[in-house]
């Protein structure tokens, strides 16, 4: 048993893959066999001991050396026979660059108990069978050419295909409830997802094996691997909706009046001005005073600073610690 008996790709809710180049061996059977990769070269036993018990490969490792054909030998492994060869040079298939995908998104805003779907009104089914989505003259159209995807996305389709890759489409919901319904459209994007993976040389691309099982009349269990190089699209769907309502906007002036202190100077305003009780909450809050009073406070202000310096002058005559001479601080 290998990866291909177990994994499958997830194909998500949102997820699909269109295969542009298979690698195809066929009417593999349990048993051994030398193994394909090259850096499993041996010439004896002893170079394939120290691979026992270790992953990777095509198969368990039987620690012996056979040969793999009339010029070198590989390690023997225990497994589906005869090995997987996936470094054969395949051409992509070019002809998926003309398939069609066909998009169907709704999206809702619970808060405003609105949905909305990408199949607007205006949309009639001639129109559907002869548009292709173009950000020029069909932003609304929802069949997009594989090809032109690709390249919105700024990619190379040969080389996306060739080594599989993973495209973004993202359909975008920014809406103005307060205006028509009408005016809440989608807008559509592309992006590729696993453009730093692309870069490396480390399993760039994207690929994944699956496996189809027959039986031979005797019983015996045999299948074709297949290693499949696909571009993924990921359709990711986001929105932002907004309404005017008065309750939170006037809570959001009022704690932005408070924040900056308006809030008091606006309370004084009101109840000076605009209350039946103002003359008293006046009252309360500012003295009146008259002229006399001014006077009487200023010049008492004066006898107080007189005093307090006579006393400072005599603080500093008794503190003075001039040891000869006679000293007045100021």
């Amino acid at each position: 048993m290998d990866v291909a008996d177990f994994v499958t790709p997830t194909q998500g809710a949102s997820i699909f893959c269109v295969i542009t180049k298979l690698i195809t061996t066929e009417n593999q059977v349990q048993g051994y066999c030398p193994e394909s990769e090259p850096k499993y070269k041996c010439k004896s036993d002893s170079d394939c001991s120290r691979y026992l018990g270790t992953s990777g490969g095509n198969g368990i490792k039987t620690g012996r050396c056979v040969g793999y054909n009339n010029t070198f030998k590989t390690c023997e492994i225990r497994g589906w026979c005869p090995a997987e060869i996936d470094s054969v040079a395949i051409e992509p298939m070019l002809e998926a660059e003309n398939f069609t995908i066909f998009i169907k998104n709704s999206i809702r805003f619970p808060m405003f108990n609105f949905t909305k779907g990408n199949l607007l009104p205006n949309i009639t089914q001639s129109y559907i069978k002869s548009c292709n989505f173009d950000p020029i003259h069909n932003i609304y159209c929802p069949i997009f050419r594989l090809g032109d995807v690709v390249r919105f996305a700024g990619e190379d389709f040969y080389k996306l295909a060739n080594k599989g890759g993973v495209i973004g489409i993202k359909i975008g919901w920014i809406c103005d409830l307060d205006q028509s319904d009408d005016n809440c459209n989608p807008s559509y994007s592309f992006t590729r997802l696993d453009s730093v993976s692309a870069k490396t040389s480390v399993s760039p691309g994207y690929n994944f094996r699956y496996a189809k099982y027959f039986k031979m009349e005797n019983g015996t269990e045999y299948r074709t691997l297949l290693k499949a190089h696909s571009i993924r699209f990921d359709v990711l769907v986001y929105g932002n909706a907004g309404k005017f309502n008065m309750i939170p906007t006037l809570i959001n002036i009022v704690t932005a009046f408070t924040s900056v202190g308006v809030g008091t100077v606006l309370c004084d305003l009101i109840l000076l001005n605009f209350l039946k009780g103002a003359d008293q909450y006046k009252a309360k809050k500012f003295e009146e005073v008259t002229e006399s009073q001014i006077k009487t406070a200023i010049s008492t202000s004066n006898e107080i600073y007189k005093s307090t310096q006579t006393l400072s002058l005599r603080y500093d005559e008794k503190q003075s610690t001039d040891s000869g001479a006679y000293s007045i601080g100021l």
